[in-house]
Formats: structure tokens, C-alpha cells, sequence
């Protein structure tokens, strides 16, 4: 649990929040605390440990201090535009549970939640592993999903009025990889007048550009793979929320029995990507607009889906909901397939690599590789066509990437023209 302080910005939250500030060595960088298991002074202090009566490390699947700093820095952030909603003097609590990917949050955090014969609601387009654990895994528990188009109230309300036990509103916006968004505003409000709780991915706008706990939302997760780790060299998972007593017991308990905790050295890195997160974040958002101006009017670019662009149909809620737009972006070739493979085959300085949020710029595709297990029916249901060329926009300069991508798009060229 993290209290908010003074009114910080995003960058003083991300270098300061959760900092130890008792460390012996006086460390200026947390330390790692590279240990599986702490000592007791003595027995009696194990006991009031193991009963809590005392607070204090035994184990780290439990809670490590290095774990704790990254923990409390993404509880600070997600809890910004709640402590500027407060009257003046009150403090605002917000916790936060860290865990070892992504996909270890979301699960932990439903299996929590949810129990057999309820029904989570959600939408097609999701990252592919979500889409997996809600349609192949949480059906052999028994737990129902129901897939809605969240782009109206109408269509919500009659979901859930269709769904037997609705329990989880599921979303993530802006979404994988189609960039469709949803109002949380809207949707909190409608989900907690059926007695929902409202879980929303905000990995793709991190906490810098959307904080969905103002906006109504009872839980938020992130893959800190991606932006808040920033540069691919960690891998883990966030839940915050401002369910003090459920974090602190159900969500706990599932991640310590279940094992989802992270490891010490991954929190480490995790704690120094995010202290430059709100630099990179304002780059990202910057060159990925840079970007998709250049491709909407690349005569060889069938269409470009990113929500910065003013035809994007969900401009004017990004405008209202986010800070910035960010730093993913989608497009389809007029080729089709066989175009967009030979982009991603010949670009040489982006990295036709899965994930996204990295400080270099990452090329995929789709349909073939993040969203592989969903079926084809479901993909073209949901936009993702087997077309789609999926960007994670990174911090170099935006003419390179440009570049890049041009040199890729003559290769189309020059292949139509040998064909022929």
C-alpha cells in the first residue's frame, strides 16, 4: 500500500516513490536483494512474522524489498489524478502487486475475482494470451466469457443483462493490436450499476498518458515487460488497485500459493526502466505520430490505425481520456499479406520481433505470431486481418524509422516489377 504524497509530477513520482529510505549503506540506487529466504533475530520474532503481528521479510514469494519499490513507484503513478480528486489534506491509498509477467497478473488477479458459473464480459480484440486464458482456460474452471463491442452503452448493458453471473468487466484500451478504445467512464459507470468490477490492461498507454482508476475502474494491470520496463530486459506483471483489504488478502494469498511472484533481479531492472518512463513515454507518443503521417500518405498503405490521427474514429476519446496517444500503431498494405511480409523481411534497423514498448522500434505481424491461437474467425471479426502489420514505435529518430520503413516499401516495388 502506498500513500500518495505532496502533488509530484510524473517524473518525480517515477525516480523517488518507493525509494528506501533506511537502506544501512545508504545506497543512492536500491539495492537488489538477491535472496530467496530472510533471517529471524530469534525465534520469537519468527513467530510474530509468521502470524503478523509483526511486519517483515520471511520469503521473497511473499514480499521483497526490491519488489516492494516497484510496487509502490506504479501505485504512485496509477494513483496521480486520484490524489488531485481528493479534498485537500487527504491522504489517497493505492496498492499495488507485483508478479512475474503480464499474463501471471491478469490470471492471478481473475482467479481471485472470479468463481465457478460467473461470467467475465469483454471484447474481441485483445492481446492473444488474454484472449486464450478467457476463452481455452478459464472454461475448464467453469467461468463463462461473453465478447461485446464496447464502443456504445447499449451494447454493454444488453451483455450484461444476457450473461448469467456477470462478475469482470474485461478491457484493454487502447487495444492489441487494433488500437480500438474504450470510455472507462462510461463503462465503470454501467458495470458497477450491475455490481461488476471493472479491470482494465492499460499497458499500451501506461500510467503517464491514462490513469484508469480515476476514471471509475476498480483494478489495472500492466505488462511492465513493455513500456514501464522499457528496454527488453525484464519480464513482469502489475496489479493496482485501490481494494486495499483485496489486495492484501485474496489477490495476495492467490499470488503466493499460486507462485506469480517475480524474482529480485527482474524489479531491479523493472525499477530503472521507469524512472525514465515519462521521457520515453513523450518520445513515443511523438515519433509515432511523426510515423503514421508519413504512412497515410504512402501510396502503397491500404489504411494506418492510430488513434493521433484526426479520422481515427476514436480521436476524440483519446483526446479526453489520454495525455498522448502513443507509441503503438497498426497498418495494412495494399498488398495484403505478401506486402506486409515483404516490409518486415527487409527493414533493417527495426527488429521484427513480438512485445513492444522497448526503446527500439519493433515490426510484427499479427494474425502469424501474438494472435496465432485466435482463431481466423475471430481475428477478422475484430479487425485483426491477416494484413495487419503491427508497430511498437520506439525512441530513435523519427526520420530513421521513416527510412526504414521506405526502404522495405521499395522492395515492394522493385518485387511487383520483376514479377512482371
Amino acid at each position: 500500500m502506498y500513500k500518495l504524497p505532496v502533488s509530484y509530477g510524473h517524473s518525480s513520482h517515477a525516480i523517488h516513490a518507493g525509494e528506501p529510505d533506511s537502506d544501512p549503506c545508504r545506497a543512492h540506487v536500491a539495492p537488489i536483494y538477491q535472496t530467496s529466504t530472510f533471517g529471524f533475530a530469534d525465534v520469537e520474532q519468527g513467530k510474530r512474522f509468521f502470524s503478523g503481528e509483526e511486519q517483515g521479510y520471511v520469503y521473497t514469494r511473499w514480499k521483497n524489498p526490491t519488489i516492494e519499490v516497484i510496487q509502490n513507484k506504479l501505485a504512485a503513478l496509477e494513483g496521480m489524478d486520484l490524489r488531485n480528486q481528493a479534498p485537500p489534506g487527504e491522504w489517497v491509498e493505492v496498492a499495488g502487486m507485483a508478479f512475474s509477467s503480464g499474463m501471471a497478473a491478469i490470471s492471478t488477479l481473475l482467479f481471485s475475482i472470479m468463481r465457478p458459473g460467473d461470467t467475465i464480459i469483454t471484447h474481441g480484440s485483445l492481446y492473444g494470451g488474454t484472449t486464450e486464458l478467457i476463452e481455452k482456460i478459464l472454461p475448464e474452471m467453469q467461468i463463462h466469457h461473453q465478447l461485446v463491442h464496447l464502443n456504445g452503452s447499449d451494447q454493454l448493458e444488453q451483455a450484461i443483462s444476457k450473461a448469467s453471473k456477470p462478475t469482470v468487466l474485461y478491457v484493454e484500451t487502447p487495444a492489441n493490436p487494433t488500437l480500438s478504445m474504450c470510455d472507462i467512464a462510461q463503462a465503470s459507470e454501467i458495470a458497477h450499476a450491475h455490481g461488476l468490477k471493472v479491470v482494465v490492461d492499460n499497458t499500451f498507454a501506461t500510467p503517464i498518458l491514462q490513469q484508469p482508476l480515476s476514471l471509475g475502474a476498480d483494478f489495472v494491470v500492466h505488462s511492465t515487460t513493455k513500456y514501464i520496463n522499457g528496454h527488453g530486459s525484464a519480464v513482469g506483471g502489475m496489479v493496482v488497485t485501490r481494494e486495499l483489504d483485496f489486495s492484501a488478502n485474496q489477490l495476495w494469498r492467490h499470488m503466493e500459493r499460486m507462485g506469480s511472484n517475480p524474482s529480485p533481479f527482474d524489479a531491479w531492472l523493472i525499477n530503472q526502466g521507469i524512472k525514465t518512463l515519462a521521457l520515453r513515454v513523450e518520445r513515443h507518443c511523438s515519433n509515432a505520430l511523426a510515423v503514421a503521417k508519413w504512412l497515410e500518405e504512402h501510396p502503397a498503405v491500404e489504411y494506418v490505425i492510430y488513434p493521433g490521427l484526426e479520422h481515427n474514429p476514436y480521436h476524440e476519446l483519446a483526446k479526453r481520456q489520454m495525455k498522448g496517444f502513443g507509441g503503438m500503431l497498426s497498418f495494412e498494405l495494399k498488398g495484403g499479406l505478401e506486402a506486409g511480409i515483404a516490409v518486415m523481411n527487409n527493414v533493417q534497423m527495426c527488429t521484427l520481433a513480438v512485445s513492444l514498448g522497448t526503446v527500439d522500434t519493433l515490426i510484427s505481424h499479427p494474425a502469424s505470431m501474438t494472435h496465432a491461437g485466435v482463431s481466423p474467425e475471430e481475428r477478422q471479426e475484430y479487425g485483426i486481418t491477416d494484413g495487419l502489420v503491427r508497430m511498437s514505435i520506439g525512441i530513435e529518430e523519427a526520420d530513421d524509422i521513416i527510412h526504414d520503413l521506405d526502404r522495405g516499401m521499395t522492395r515492394i516495388s522493385e518485387t511487383a516489377v520483376s514479377a512482371t
